[in-house]
């Protein structure tokens, strides 16, 4: 189904007329759509109830929902001396941040309409979360690319006068500060042209030539940091980005993607401990733009004349609040299928759940295949002091490829399997001949 374009209706009675379609392959199409229609009950209801929205959505069953998906989708990059999770009781806290408040930037491009008062901001997450006798300190400080408007002097000012900070930056796939969204949940820019630079950076038709945050960002992390307060930071995010600065400079290190409309709740749960991290890196973060590409099944390379040729984040990373012990792997065979076990012993203080990841190597093939390949992960839960027996399957399909007649073919031979906590931190390895 076409989403609202015009294209078809454009030119289709000329294309009919000059035979380059002919009516029995119209009459096809539309009947396609008649029966879909017809199945959806539209011809006896062809009508929405607008009403009725307030009774299916958005439930309190919803939005626990939409809160566990924010929670277990942050990643925990770095938390030097175990900075977090921070204190409920805690004095005072400066909230900063071109996304510290921000309700569309939490959202993505092409979003569904929903009322500002039910999407919760970091800012807000922090409210709830925190004693009544906490202060709690906002500034923006700058936006995410608009360089004409900044308040990084009181932002330092907020920091000075706390305990610790919360830094909140990254990027945006809403086209404005003040969007609005068409039928589709399309955002569009309400603005004049040239009132306001929107802080769109990512999504449909954004490309860029730099992962470096933009705006005044940079200049916000280097001028807090220097405050010498214990830095929390969070970026908002829908791509890849540049974490050099603040791998350097910040205490602690997440990353929550675009955590929708309970993100305030789930990113203040898992600061101050409500939630212990367990989200993992679907990417790799690059060092730098020039780094690229860098992902983990790209082998060694000895390209770079500088540098490492090493991720800043490897894919498949993230921390804890707890640890994790593995061991006891064994692998077993029957009929064509391979079962890998371990067993994970969470040996922490606290109880945590666990990625465990499975990636297999095939040492020889008939073409050129990754050197390393992600098959399978499991996330386990365990208790403080606790243990688990984690099995895998490995399937035939698991070990095929495509081979030179674009066959998927399993060739016999030699395979190592690493059992790890991701793709740069192999715990158990071994090898099998299939």
């Amino acid at each position: 189904m076409d989403l609202g374009g015009v294209a078809y209706t454009r030119n289709m009675e000329q294309a009919h007329t000059d035979s380059l379609i002919s009516m029995s392959e119209i009459d096809d199409a539309v009947s396609r759509i008649l029966r879909l229609k017809f199945e959806m009950g539209l011809f006896e209801s062809p009508y929405v109830q607008p009403s009725r929205a307030t009774e299916i959505i958005r439930s309190k069953e919803h939005n626990r929902l939409a809160r566990k998906v924010a929670e277990e989708s942050i990643v925990l990059l770095k938390n030097n001396a175990n900075l977090l999770p921070l204190s409920k009781n805690i004095g005072s806290i400066a909230v900063i941040g071109p996304n510290a408040d921000n309700l569309y930037n939490q959202l993505g491009d092409y979003t569904a309409p929903q009322p500002e008062e039910h999407i919760v901001t970091i800012l807000e997450g922090i409210r709830n979360a925190v004693s009544p006798t906490t202060v709690i300190r906002y500034v923006k400080g700058c936006a995410v690319r608009d360089t004409t408007q900044s308040n990084i002097d009181e932002a330092v000012r907020a920091a000075n006068a706390s305990n610790a900070v919360v830094l909140v930056v990254g990027g945006s796939s809403a086209r404005d500060f003040r969007t609005k969204y068409i039928e589709t949940g399309a955002a569009t820019v309400s603005s004049r042209e040239n009132e306001l630079i929107p802080d769109m950076e990512s999504g449909e038709g954004y490309d860029r030539k730099s992962l470096t945050l933009l705006g005044h960002q940079e200049k916000l992390i280097e001028s807090i940091a220097a405050t010498g307060k214990p830095l929390i930071m969070v970026y908002i995010q829908g791509r890849p980005l540049n974490m050099n600065l603040a791998d350097k400079k910040a205490s602690a290190l997440l990353t929550a993607w675009y955590p929708g409309e309970e993100g305030g709740n789930a990113v203040a749960n898992v600061i101050f401990g409500d939630v212990n991290p367990s989200g993992r890196l679907p990417i790799s973060v690059p060092r730098s733009t020039g780094q690229l590409p860098v992902y983990y099944s790209l082998g060694k390379s000895n390209d770079y004349v500088e540098g490492t040729s090493t991720p800043l984040y490897a894919f498949g990373y993230g921390l804890s609040y707890t640890a994790f012990e593995y061991g006891n792997l064994t692998i077993s065979r029957e009929g064509g299928n391979i079962t890998v076990s371990c067993t994970v012993t969470n040996t922490g203080n606290t109880d945590g759940d666990e990625v465990v990841q499975l990636y297999l190597r095939d040492h020889v093939a008939s073409v050129s295949v990754p050197p390393v390949l992600l098959k399978d992960f499991a996330k386990i839960s365990l208790k403080k002091g606790e243990s688990a027996r984690v099995n895998f399957v490995l399937t035939p399909e698991q070990l095929a490829f495509f081979n030179t007649d674009l066959k998927r073919v399993v060739e016999p031979g030699e395979f190592t399997v690493m059992i790890g906590a991701a793709s740069n931190d192999i715990r158990l390895k071994e090898s099998f001949v299939y």
